[in-house]
């Protein structure tokens, strides 16, 4: 478009300058309306100033986040460094990484019986370690739901959990909730005290983290779960399902595991022995810990809810705890120090255990009070010398002192069978006549129970009827000397006294050692060496010892034997033990009372088993005329049927009709001169122990 001559700037006027418009009518001028372009400008200035307003606005809040945002990540590397700093420095207070190493968790030593039921776990940890793949997946789920439930995602150290636990701390006022992780409780029971200070948390924390880094989860998982404490003594998972439930923790049900989980908290507290509703309680919270985490589903709940777990009596008060205790005594001198769990295999039957367990414990209910009789104590052996039954005592919980083992008690008339086996091995035999009347050995004065005199009487009836004055004679006749060595060559090793009154059972024994040295009687003359472990393994099966002893060899020789047996089988039959015969089954034994009726015995024994019995008081105080005749005898008979169940009559051994050889004139064989040679029927036969070299006293004591 051209412009016209009045379109040209004039002279002195700037270019383009726009030139005044004189309003046609100034009226509309002054006027409130507004053409359309004028109120199109007042729009764009109104629009105009409101967005510079809301760009600022925008401006600023992007700005404080901006800020917000870096001042956040200064103070987060500031914190990183804080910690990495306070950690650093008590990591410095701990050894050098190259020495840390997890400690051996404690060996377990799993004593089995002879048919390979557990009889007890014995060593610090009370149960054995388990692999994490051998138990129930529910196990250590339930343990992850209620402990630590981001185990398997975090690092050994968990913030959000432990951010809630100080959360919730707070809001309550004490402490409520605990943050630590497996990973740090596993940390503190490996290497640190149980004391709570800032600088042993911090050392925790550090052991966590080395732990996350050495091992895998399942490795810090299986670890914890061997060792972790979960009350009544058991460390461990196994160790506590063996306590509680009576099982091995691969056995476990899905509530019994919940109530396992559940100690973790307080063992004492929720332990189902001591607090069984507060128990079941905690197992329902650890059992929706598990749903929640999605572990379990609605159904398997319900069934768990439902479940009741069985408690197992207290294990403590079982009489295998005697025999545990024994085998533990009896390891160091087989294998010295063990650093590795391993399995005793031992003789006991436990069905015989359980039965005289029984036994006892019923007659001294029954008849204890009656008879004041508060203790007792059972051994029962085969005729190799195998303990195939112990019982030390009548309760363990009450009492841990083991009577069988260690109770050195007078036996009273059971010692007679020693004193007639020296005089029937010196010429007599069961026929020989002997008068029962008052007697005098020096300032002694032996008395029958009865108080009364037979007069003659042969040896079988005298010791049948256990007549004092005759036992008395023939201990003075064949000399004390003799009698404690026949004692000590069949098996007894406790000191005995070499005087008159010896033939009364005055010297003191302990069961097991008289029950011992009575199986010659059953085996045939052979001499035991009682023993109860018969081999050693460890868990990977390498054998460390294996029982190969066979004892001392021939002790009685065939005729004394069968004199013998012959003798102390009519103690059952007409005797002081006729409360002890057994029906349909050769047997033999002695009964024994010691003075004022202290002590009450009854030995025995069939062609398979030998049994010792004993009744009294700790502090030796006299019954109320319990002898051995009357409980022990009872006693003895239960616990020969339960231990014959099954097995097949067996006539005792040695018992001939006739005699196998003359005796030779007096002053050969065993027949002295001028002395007891008064029985020409009797066989000559070597003394037992001549012409034999030296026993090995290491070979009888550990079996080769």
């Amino acid at each position: 478009m051209r412009l016209t001559a009045e379109d040209r700037p004039a002279a002195g006027q700037r270019p383009n300058a726009p030139r005044k418009a004189k309003p046609a009518n100034r009226q509309n001028a002054s006027s409130g309306s507004r053409s359309g372009p004028a109120r199109r400008k007042s729009a764009k200035s109104r629009r105009g100033k409101g967005g510079r307003k809301r760009r600022g606005g925008n401006s600023r809040l992007l700005r404080f986040v901006k800020r917000g945002a870096y001042w956040s990540a200064v103070l987060g590397i500031w914190g990183i460094v804080v910690v990495a700093g306070v950690l650093g420095y008590y990591a410095a207070h701990l050894p050098p990484t190259s020495e840390w190493a997890v400690p051996k968790r404690p060996p377990n030593i799993r004593i089995v019986s002879a048919s390979g039921h557990l009889i007890a776990n014995r060593g610090d940890t009370g149960g054995e370690a388990v692999r994490l793949e051998q138990l129930p997946h529910y196990l250590p789920e339930a343990v992850m739901a209620i402990e630590d439930r981001r185990f398997r995602s975090h690092f050994g150290i968990d913030p959000i959990g432990l951010a809630r636990a100080v959360f919730v701390n707070a809001s309550s006022g004490r402490l409520v909730q605990g943050g630590s992780t497996l990973t740090q409780q596993l940390a503190k029971n490996l290497f640190l005290e149980p004391d709570r200070t800032f600088s042993r948390k911090m050392q925790e924390v550090v052991l966590s983290l080395w732990l996350e880094q050495k091992f895998s989860k399942d490795e810090i998982l299986e670890m914890y779960l061997n060792r972790v404490y979960l009350g009544a003594g058991a460390y461990g998972v196994d160790a506590a399902a063996r306590r509680y439930f009576g099982k091995s923790a691969r056995l476990v049900t899905l509530n019994e595991a919940a109530i396992l989980a559940g100690l973790l908290k307080a063992p004492s507290r929720y332990a189902p022995t001591n607090n069984p509703k507060l128990s079941e309680e905690r197992a329902q919270t650890v059992l929706l810990a598990m749903h929640d985490a999605g572990y379990i589903d609605d159904d398997q709940v319900k069934v768990a809810l439902a479940e009741t777990a069985t408690i197992v009596a207290n294990r403590q008060t079982s009489s295998e705890n005697y025999v545990a205790d024994w085998v533990m005594e009896l390891l160091p001198g087989y294998v010295g120090s063990i650093d590795t769990d391993v399995i005793v295999d031992t003789t006991i039957d436990l069905d015989l255990q359980h039965a005289a367990e029984r036994s006892l414990r019923t007659a001294l209910a029954s008849e204890g009070g009656k008879l004041a009789v508060s203790q007792g104590a059972v051994v029962t052996l085969d005729g190799s010398g195998a303990v195939k039954a112990l019982i030390g005592g009548a309760n363990y919980a009450r009492s841990q002192y083991n009577r069988a083992i260690h109770a050195r008690r007078q036996p009273g008339s059971a010692f007679k069978p020693f004193v007639y086996l020296a005089a029937v091995e010196q010429g007599l035999t069961p026929e020989t006549i002997r008068v029962d009347e008052p007697v005098r050995i020096g300032n002694w004065a032996p008395q029958n129970y009865t108080r009364k005199y037979r007069g003659p009487v042969t040896l079988t009836e005298a010791l049948s009827l256990s007549l004092n004055t005759v036992a008395a004679r023939l201990a003075q006749e064949v000399g004390p000397a003799r009698v404690i060595d026949t004692a000590q060559r069949l098996g007894i090793s406790s000191p005995l006294q070499k005087n008159a009154s010896i033939a009364l059972g005055t010297s003191e024994v302990t069961p097991l050692e008289i029950a011992a040295a009575f199986v010659p009687f059953s085996n045939g003359g052979y001499g035991v060496v009682p023993h109860v472990i018969r081999s050693i393994r460890t868990m990977k099966g390498k054998l460390l010892y294996s029982r190969k002893g066979d004892g001392p060899g021939r002790v009685i020789d065939p005729y004394s034997l069968g004199a013998m047996n012959r003798m102390m089988a009519e103690t059952l039959s007409t005797g002081t033990g006729r409360a002890a015969e057994l029906e349909g089954r050769p047997a033999a034994g002695k009964t024994g009372t010691s003075q004022d009726f202290r002590d009450g015995w009854f030995i025995g024994y069939t062609g398979q088993l030998t049994t010792a019995v004993w009744i009294g008081n700790d502090d030796n105080s006299p019954t109320k005329r319990a002898t051995g005749g009357s409980l022990p005898a009872r006693i003895w008979k239960d616990v020969m049927v339960a231990g014959h169940d099954g097995l097949p009559v067996s006539a005792l051994p040695g018992i001939y009709e006739a005699p196998v050889q003359v005796a030779e004139p007096a002053g050969s064989g065993l027949v002295p001169p001028g002395r007891i040679g008064d029985d020409p029927g009797r066989p000559i036969l070597p003394e037992p122990g001549k012409g034999r070299g030296p026993l090995n006293l290491l070979q009888r004591i550990f079996g080769g």
